[in-house]
């Protein structure tokens, strides 16, 4: 039984009352027995055992030695959670591909946990690649530098060399982003560029075959998809997307505005009806927050509002979002 002092905790553990009665035994080199009962987590940790000399005594064990001890012993659990591991995914992989020998040399799942990693993989995936998928959101973009450009501007150019196609889909914010006409403007082949006021999260396709998402909000983190089921599902999606764009490179189609409304605005406002804050207004967008404003104020100053939730009412009653896209 526990003492009041002592209470229940995980076995792996030591607590503040544990440590200081192994304090006080490195100190005074034993403690009694019942002392020992109070803390069993110092017996469970291998910290203190029974003294050979005396039964109503329990000894300290070196603190170098109790580490290494503990360490090893973590060590070794987790060596046997990596078998474990081992021995499901050798069980389990072959079925996901039907029991196919061929599923164990290319996991219809695989996940790259660094940013190094997922390069290597999608440079693997477009040696011979024909077509290229991608959804590039303005977050995505703002994250690298016109150094990290230059190996992606290679490997696509080397697929538009093969007679390859290019089709990527950005915010409409970016359309007239300088860093990214001057790229396409490097490139030579069947490369285009469409836009959308909301796209997906980050996303690759290669030759229909294997797609690329991120793993973590960071995108420090990626999953390789090749089941062709995931696959085709995501190139559909991006297909339909696709045509719902309008064009912004090789050649800028503007937004026409409707009764002064420009089609930015009418983004807007859709998300101001479904209640939401400026600074999501702004992600989902792809712009600042500043610029979010500067289009909510326009609205509000457009449709005479007061204040926020009259402007909701306002958009609702104006008939703004009721124009044919």
């Amino acid at each position: 039984m526990t003492s009041p002092a002592h209470a229940e905790h995980g076995a792996e553990e030591l607590c503040a009352p544990g440590a200081a009665l192994y304090e006080r035994a490195l100190r005074e080199g034993r403690v009694t027995a019942r002392e020992a009962r109070e803390a069993p987590c110092l017996a469970g940790l291998g910290l203190l055992h029974p003294s050979a000399d005396d039964r109503d005594a329990w000894e300290p064990v070196a603190p170098h030695i109790g580490l290494h001890r503990l360490l090893r012993a973590s060590a070794d659990r987790i060596a046997d959670e990596r078998r474990r591991e081992e021995r499901l995914a050798g069980m389990l992989v072959p079925l996901l591909a039907g029991g196919h020998d061929d599923a164990r040399a290319t996991p219809t799942l695989t996940l790259h946990t660094t940013r190094e990693h997922i390069g290597e993989a999608i440079d693997e995936a477009m040696t011979d690649a024909r077509e290229l998928l991608a959804i590039q959101p303005r977050s995505t973009y703002a994250r690298v530098t016109p150094a990290s450009h230059e190996p992606a501007i290679r490997r696509d150019q080397a697929l538009l060399d093969r007679g390859g196609r290019i089709r990527v889909l950005y915010q409409h914010t970016l359309r007239h982003a300088p860093g990214i006409a001057a790229r396409y403007e490097r490139l030579r082949g069947d490369v285009e560029a469409r836009g959308l006021d909301e796209v997906t999260e980050r996303l690759i396709v290669v030759d229909r075959a294997v797609a690329f998402v991120p793993a973590r909000a960071d995108r420090a983190a990626a999953l390789e998809m090749r089941h062709p089921a995931i696959v085709g599902y995501l190139a559909t999606t991006f297909d339909r997307l696709w045509r719902l764009a309008t064009p912004m490179y090789p050649e800028t189609v503007p937004q026409p505005s409707v009764n002064g409304v420009t089609p930015r605005q009418h983004a807007i406002a859709e998300l101001l009806v479904e209640g939401h804050t400026d600074a999501v207004i702004a992600d989902r967008l792809g712009m600042n927050i500043r610029t979010a404003r500067v289009h909510i104020a326009k609205l509000a100053a457009m449709l005479g509002s007061r204040s926020r939730a009259q402007l909701g009412y306002l958009i609702g009653r104006s008939g703004i979002l009721d124009r044919a896209e």
